[in-house]
């Protein structure tokens, strides 16, 4: 079994990435657009969603693309980029990893590092990953069951590194409707199962904008640890994933029914036991 990821004889583990924190009891909120594009996009982006009230960044500069036509990323630029955004706008960021050889200058310029849904078996990545010692962002892959989700981040632990955070971001369904279906259950589950934080990811498990803000409330609501969502100044222009990206009025309502809800539930008085 998965000795060091299992709940059983393991209080709860608490992720610190830079000023951000993963499984303390708070809701965090990572944000940005899909793909790093620009200078001015990355700048723009990062700077809002930080007065909005996200806790960290996201961006991506290797992109992983079923089309190897499509746009795949600035690279080591965009690393770049991200990295001088996030110290303009005072937040931490993430970007994803796709192969050994781009450890060296995400370990340098960002703050924790991304193993994509594709990557999540990828053992000898995991193993690379984490013996940079930065924190881990974990996603489920789209076929993966809760225990080989489990099993990933145990690659992760034996090599020393405490610092992992999991991702809910979508199994693989039948209806075309969403892109994914978004298993809040199981990401429940998780954290009955695991002391390392959980949060999702409702970009990527539904490809639509419009279902972002209720399933992050629902997260919220149902005690996950916090949340990845796609923000992008102009949605319709982006090079990649653009039906799945909030615009920054959206993500700025998206925010303010957050805090609405923390507050709400916090103030919520306990019922009195039926008899």
């Amino acid at each position: 079994m998965y000795k060091l990821a299992s709940k059983e004889g393991a209080g709860a583990t608490v992720v610190r990435v830079g000023s951000a924190s993963f499984g303390d009891g708070s809701f965090t909120m990572i944000a940005g657009p899909c793909a790093i594009e620009s200078r001015a996009q990355i700048e723009l982006t990062a700077k809002f969603v930080a007065s909005a009230g996200a806790a960290m960044v996201r961006g991506g500069a290797y992109k992983p693309r079923t089309s190897p036509y499509a746009f795949q990323g600035l690279g080591e630029e965009g690393v770049k980029l991200i990295a001088a955004a996030c110290q303009g706008a005072g937040l931490p960021a993430v970007v994803e990893a796709l192969a050994e050889t781009q450890l060296l200058v995400l370990d340098w310029y960002v703050d924790m590092i991304q193993i994509g849904a594709r990557n999540m078996q990828n053992f000898t990545l995991l193993q690379a990953v984490a013996r940079t010692g930065k924190p881990v962002l974990l996603k489920r892959a789209p076929f993966a069951t809760l225990d080989e989700v489990l099993y990933a981040a145990e690659y992760i632990l034996l090599e020393g590194n405490p610092n992992v955070v999991l991702c809910e971001r979508g199994v693989r369904g039948f209806d075309p409707q969403t892109r994914n279906l978004f298993d809040l259950g199981g990401a429940l589950r998780l954290k009955e199962l695991t002391h390392l934080p959980v949060i999702a990811d409702p970009s990527h498990a539904t490809g639509r904008a419009s279902l972002i803000e209720p399933l992050v409330l629902a997260a919220a609501a149902a005690g996950l640890d916090g949340a990845i969502v796609e923000v992008h100044p102009e949605p319709p222009t982006a090079l990649s994933d653009a039906a799945q990206a909030l615009d920054f009025d959206a993500f700025a309502q998206l925010m303010r029914k957050l805090e609405a809800l923390r507050g709400s539930l916090e103030s919520k008085p306990r019922l009195a036991a039926c008899k």
